[in-house]
């Protein structure tokens, strides 16, 4: 009978040492990774699971990058906000209580105030995260509001800014009369006053007569306590018959032989270039010196012989005269005011801004003209503001696979954009402390801006913007929350599938560790066996 070798029939012994040897690999290898396998397909049967659960964990990370940089730019975003916010409190407080004391250069302190508040104003609203700009809508790589001293001062001789624009429609609405582009004169009888706007050209050319100014202050009404006196409303005069253009209007009052009494009014109230109205308020009086605001009563002169009555025709006149230079300190005063608010008007609210037609004199300018970008500042460079296209929705971002936050900006908004242009205007006028109109002047300035600072219910306000992007952050905030629980409870599923339990893999070690080693003694002294060993 043949015997066969030890190493024939000990061939299995050593193919469980190699399964043993294995088996303790691959549980060495789980008690160091903490997983079952490192490959799906150990996994068994909630590989899928396991690989659903690990997707959904990459994009809830990817999502957390997103919103960490959202709630950035938001926060820079809000932090500008913030102090527009400031500015407008310290600019409108400054315009109620600064009064109208000029310094060297012209200016009140609420206006330095103003000056100081345009420039941080710009810098805010050129804020950026990285390479991105906030307030330019979807232009993100351009600073979106052009420096604050070109602005103010232009680029050069040849490229206006917002003084120059502002000194040009002063002169045009002004006038070269200083009259506010309106004539006063008798009307046609000797006891009427009359006052009408100017012409932009001749009424009467032709083919085509022009029409009154665009600039100016406007008739609105006159009224009167005069009992037996007659006022005749805005007219044109004289009418035209369409389609000529019309003709300027003309308003007026006649006594009709009335001697007024005293403390009688006659009122003469005009629309200003900015919307606003102005009124000018003249009392008849006796008194000597003849009070401000009044005009005189003619008294006639009883001690001659014979008596010379009172007389309506001198009285008329006397109000001619108290109108023109009511009409003048007006003109100079309010009508300056409201012409700055409206330059910058023109110059903020308008692409292209528009300019007034013409050279030196301005004050005989008959029309308006849009800039270029050769000879105006264009201040704002973004993404033009759109009612049809919300500034919010120029920066969309996907924080979850349902949800979407809004967060754009556009400097050019409405709040934005009239809170700078009133800070700016009031930090660009300049007036002479010589100017015998200047108090008042200066007194309509800051009541203007103070109500332009205002906020005006129905009109988007700085607040407004910060409660939109307010709303952002919220939804960011809850939805982080919410994935943070999901992959909490995703990792726990994720751990039951592809985790170990610890002991229980090192409990298996050790027992593995003791079989192997038995195996090794056994299949050792196997080898070792010999014929005369094993008889």
């Amino acid at each position: 009978m043949a015997i066969d070798g030890v190493s024939g029939r000990t061939s299995y012994i050593g193919t469980g040492i190699l399964n043993l040897r294995s088996q303790l690999e691959n549980l060495s290898q789980q008690l160091s990774s903490g997983r079952i396998s490192n490959t799906y397909a150990g996994d068994g049967t909630g590989r899928s699971l396991a690989i659903g659960l690990r997707a959904q964990m990459s994009n809830i990370a990817s999502y957390s990058d997103t919103m960490t940089n959202i709630t950035t730019r938001i926060s820079v975003a809000n932090l500008s906000l913030q102090r527009m916010a400031t500015i407008n409190s310290e600019v409108k407080g400054a315009a109620v209580s600064a009064g109208s004391t000029l310094d060297n250069t012209g200016q009140t302190p609420g206006q330095k105030t103003a000056s100081l508040d345009f420039f941080d104003s710009v810098d805010m609203l050129n804020a950026q995260v990285g390479d991105r700009y906030l307030f330019g809508g979807r232009i993100t790589d351009t600073a979106p509001v052009t420096a604050a001293d070109k602005i103010m001062n232009g680029d050069g001789a040849a490229v206006a800014g917002l003084k120059q624009v502002i000194s040009e429609r002063h002169d045009a609405d002004v006038g070269t009369n200083g009259m506010g582009r309106t004539i006063v004169s008798t009307g046609a009888t000797a006891t009427t006053v009359q006052i009408g706007e100017d012409f932009a050209a001749n009424p009467y050319a032709t083919p085509t007569p022009i029409g009154p100014s665009p600039f100016g202050m406007k008739l609105n009404a006159v009224s009167t306590t005069i009992s037996g006196a007659v006022v005749t409303q805005p007219t044109e005069t004289p009418p035209t018959t369409p389609p000529a253009a019309p003709n300027p209007k003309a308003m007026s009052i006649d006594l009709n032989g009335v001697i007024p009494n005293e403390g009688d009014t006659v009122k003469f109230t005009f629309d200003m270039p900015d919307g606003t109205q102005e009124t000018i308020t003249l009392t008849a009086s006796s008194k000597t010196p003849l009070p401000d605001g009044c005009f005189a009563i003619d008294q006639g002169t009883p001690t001659a012989v014979p008596p010379v009555a009172p007389s309506p025709s001198v009285t008329a006149a006397n109000l001619q005269t108290a109108l023109t230079a009511a009409v003048k300190k007006m003109a100079n005063g309010p009508l300056a005011a409201a012409s700055a608010i409206k330059a910058g008007d023109d110059f903020f609210n308008n692409t292209p801004p528009l300019r007034v037609a013409g050279t030196a004199p301005f004050g005989a300018a008959t029309a308006q003209v849009t800039g270029t970008k050769a000879n105006t500042i264009f201040w704002y460079n973004g993404e033009p503001d759109s009612a049809s296209d919300p500034a919010r929705g120029t920066a969309v971002a996907k924080i979850d696979d349902a949800i979407t936050v809004q967060y754009g900006a556009r400097a050019d908004e409405q709040a934005l954009r009239k809170q700078l242009q009133t800070v700016a205007v009031f930090a660009a006028v300049t007036t002479s402390a010589t100017d015998p109109y200047s108090s008042g002047k200066i007194a309509a300035l800051n009541q203007r801006v103070a109500a332009n600072l205002a906020v005006v219910p129905g009109q988007q306000s700085i607040q407004n913007m910060q409660a939109e992007l307010a709303g952002a952050q919220a939804s960011i905030k809850a939805t982080a929350n919410r994935q943070t629980q999901s992959k909490a409870l995703a990792q726990t599923m994720l751990s039951s599938i592809e985790g170990i339990n610890n002991d229980e893999v090192a409990t298996k070690i050790l027992a593995l560790q003791t079989s192997l080693q038995a195996s090794y003694e056994t299949t050792s002294k196997l080898y070792q066996l010999s014929l005369v060993k094993f008889l």
